[in-house]
C-alpha cells in the first residue's frame, strides 16, 4: 500500500516524474480503498505539490464515501492559481472543468485529472 507520505518523499526524490508517483498513489488508494494510506500527514513543504496532493486525497475520498481526514485542513491553498497542465491554451477549460477540491486550493487541472484507462 502507498501511503500519502510515501508519495510526497517520491516526489522529492523523483521531481521530474512527480506526476507518475501521484497517478501510482490514485491507482493503489482506488484498489486498496484502505484509509490507512491517508491516516498520517506528508510533510507540507511544496504549495503547489502540497495543494495538488491534498486536492487528490479529498476528491479521492469524496469518491470512496471515506471520511477526510482532519489533517487535510492545514495544507494551505496555493498562493497563485496553480494550472498542472502547465499549457496556456488550456487555462481556461481548467478553469470551468476543474473539480471543486482542487478549486478551492487555486489548484486547476482539466475534469479527467484522476481518470485512469
Amino acid at each position: 500500500m502507498i501511503t500519502a507520505a510515501d508519495t510526497k518523499l517520491r516526489f522529492k526524490t523523483e521531481p521530474h516524474w512527480w506526476k507518475i508517483a501521484l497517478m501510482d498513489f490514485v491507482d493503489d488508494f482506488r484498489r486498496y480503498k484502505d484509509p490507512a494510506a491517508i491516516e498520517q500527514p506528508f510533510t507540507f513543504d511544496d504549495e503547489r505539490q502540497d495543494a495538488v496532493l491534498a486536492g487528490v486525497i479529498e476528491s479521492l475520498c469524496d469518491e470512496m464515501k471515506i471520511p477526510v481526514p482532519g489533517w487535510l485542513d492545514n495544507v494551505p491553498a496555493c498562493g497563485e492559481p496553480y494550472f498542472v497542465a502547465g499549457l496556456e491554451n488550456l487555462k481556461a477549460i481548467a478553469i470551468v472543468e476543474s473539480p471543486l477540491r482542487f478549486r478551492i486550493r487555486k489548484v486547476f487541472v482539466l475534469e479527467n485529472f484522476l481518470s485512469r484507462v
